[in-house]
């Protein structure tokens, strides 16, 4: 049996329980039959309406159950759409109330999960509303009533993640930009004028908007006061530049320029207006004294002459280098020549210090070239000559490397140039073969002189009966002349080895005889001295001197020796 049957059974006991106690009072009392009737039939009335009532009560819970229901389900329908979640399945086999509650636990639960969306959606869009106004930005599309999807969320709290590391770059892009100008500001002693550079300067960094045209604004801001202060420094010194080289035209006193010592370091606005100040100061005194500045700056176009290796005609062709009448047009003129010089001498730098460079490793050279000829170097002390023979065989090396490196940067500037590279009036390389052509006559020379000499000391011997003597080394103090003189091993050529340079080979025959253990003479006529000729005067008389010098060997070697080869002649420019 039910639960329900049982306290229905026991409803009717208790019911039955009753009537028999009322019964038993109403005797006990002594109520009439037909009043005992009256009142039994008033229980049965009240009885029975409270049941009635009871039974209307719970007959009037089913319709309300079925509308309960129906609009649980059509709010859950609609809290589902709004969501955009799947629709509920209902369980089957269940009762109505059971039904009922399932149903409203599922509409309390899309109730919070709505409510939640929608207090993060505010959030977030209170955020992009702060960030909008701060980077200047349109906000995020979506509406502010409507229930967002997970997935709305999600990607709208991206957006806001990603705009709070917009500002954050965006700020500190500003903070650095701001140092930047405040200090260019400074440097330049520039007082904010505009409005935006108030703002930028002035005003609190968090109140600053920082879109993209401020940032751009800002960057156009820094450009253009690095600009002026690129102008500033350059104009402070060419200013600078320009005291100096007054300076020293005008013979100023030290006493004079050490009030400018700040000035000639710093680049301010108002160490411009200061240099600004000084060059005019200067420029009327040099107006005062035109003649001495212009030998001044004359002198620098002669050293300029010199760095630049200028012939005597390109010399002549600056006409008012020999002008007397001193006047602020001359004046001018040196100016601009000096500057076209410097600008001529920094555009081929490389070639004329390359040029230089040759020049005295060349004239080295021949120094240690005249210096292997001499007998006494032989009775030197101290390792001079062993530095002296490892010195001149680096110069051996490094003089055709040079030479190879100076051909190709000509060849390149007179092929961008258009045209030939010309050192004191003619080609630089044709003067450098006719510089070791020269050499090589010379070294001819000596050797035919000294085979005459010998050719003549041996006819007197033979005439005289006097006997050939060859120097010794001088005897220290103390030591005795050794009976055996040590023999010096013979060179050998190494097997594979790089031959050597054809222009350094004829010169080094003399020097070879001399380590190999041949007699040193030595005689009361000097030796011919080594001539040592400049850029300016080889290429006049280059072939003159040859024509005579082969003449004058032919004519010797005719008496004594067979004649030697004619040296090729160079084409002088």
């Amino acid at each position: 049996m039910r639960k329900s049957e049982v306290l229905a059974a026991e409803a009717v006991s208790c019911l039955n329980k009753a009537l028999c106690r009322l019964k038993d009072i109403w005797e006990e009392i002594g109520i009439p039959e037909d009043q005992r009737l009256q009142r039994t039939n008033v229980v049965k009335d009240h009885i029975k309406s409270l049941l009635d009532r009871m039974i209307k009560e719970e007959e009037s819970l089913k319709p309300r159950l079925i509308i309960s229901i129906q609009n649980c389900r059509m709010e859950m329908e609609k809290l589902n759409l709004e969501l955009q979640l799947p629709g509920f399945e209902q369980e089957t086999g269940i009762s109505m109330l059971q039904q009922e509650k399932n149903i409203r636990t599922q509409v309390e639960a899309l109730l919070t999960e709505r409510a939640r969306r929608m207090r993060q959606l505010k959030a977030l869009l209170d955020q992009d509303q702060d960030l909008c106004d701060v980077l200047c930005s349109l906000p995020y599309g979506v509406a502010p009533d409507s229930v967002p999807t997970a997935e709305q969320l999600e990607s709208f709290g991206q957006h806001v993640a990603n705009q709070n590391a917009e500002k954050a770059r965006r700020y500190a892009e500003f903070m650095d930009l701001k140092r930047r100008i405040i200090v260019h500001m400074g440097e330049l002693d520039h007082v904010p004028e505009t409005s935006f550079e108030k703002d930028v300067v002035c005003e609190d960094e968090d109140s600053f908007c920082l879109s993209r045209d401020n940032i751009t604004s800002l960057k156009l801001l820094v450009c253009q006061l690095e600009e002026r202060k690129a102008e500033t420094e350059a104009a402070c010194e060419a200013h600078r530049e320009k005291i100096q080289r007054l300076w020293g035209r005008l013979d100023v006193p030290q006493e004079e320029r050490d009030p400018f010592n700040e000035h000639m370091v710093a680049s301010r606005k108002r160490n411009l207006e200061a240099l600004q100040a000084e060059v005019q100061r200067l420029e009327e005194l040099k107006l005062l004294n035109i003649r001495n500045v212009t030998d001044a700056i004359r002198s620098e176009v002669a050293a300029f002459w010199e760095k630049c290796f200028f012939s005597a005609d390109q010399r002549q062709a600056f006409a008012p280098y020999f002008s007397e009448d001193f006047t602020e047009e001359l004046l001018a003129q040196h100016d601009a020549e000096i500057q076209r010089l410097k600008q001529h001498h920094e555009d081929h730098k490389e070639l004329f210090d390359g040029v230089h460079q040759w020049e005295d490793s060349w004239r080295l050279f021949l120094q240690l070239e005249k210096k292997a000829t001499d007998p006494t170097r032989f009775t030197n002390r101290g390792g001079n000559l062993l530095k002296e023979e490892k010195q001149r065989s680096e110069l051996h090396k490094s003089l055709p490397k040079l030479e190879k490196k100076l051909k190709a940067q000509i060849d390149a500037w007179e092929s961008e140039q258009g045209g030939e590279f010309l050192v004191n009036g003619e080609k630089f390389l044709q003067y450098v073969e006719e510089q070791w052509e020269l050499h090589r006559v010379e070294k001819e020379k000596e050797k035919q002189e000294r085979h005459l000499k010998k050719s003549k000391q041996t006819e007197e011997d033979m005439q005289f009966g006097t006997a050939v003597r060859t120097p010794t080394k001088r005897r220290l103090l103390g030591t005795q002349t050794p009976n055996k003189s040590r023999k010096v091993p013979a060179s050998r050529t190494p097997v594979g080895g790089k031959p050597p340079n054809p222009r350094l080979q004829g010169c080094n025959k003399e020097n070879e005889a001399q380590l190999k253990g041949s007699p040193v003479t030595t005689s009361l006529t000097p030796a011919a001295p080594q001539h040592h000729f400049s850029m300016a005067s080889v290429a006049s008389t280059y072939s003159e001197f040859v024509r005579d010098l082969v003449n004058t060997q032919s004519v010797q070697s005719s008496e004594t020796c067979p004649r030697p080869p004619t040296p090729r002649s160079s084409t002088a420019s």
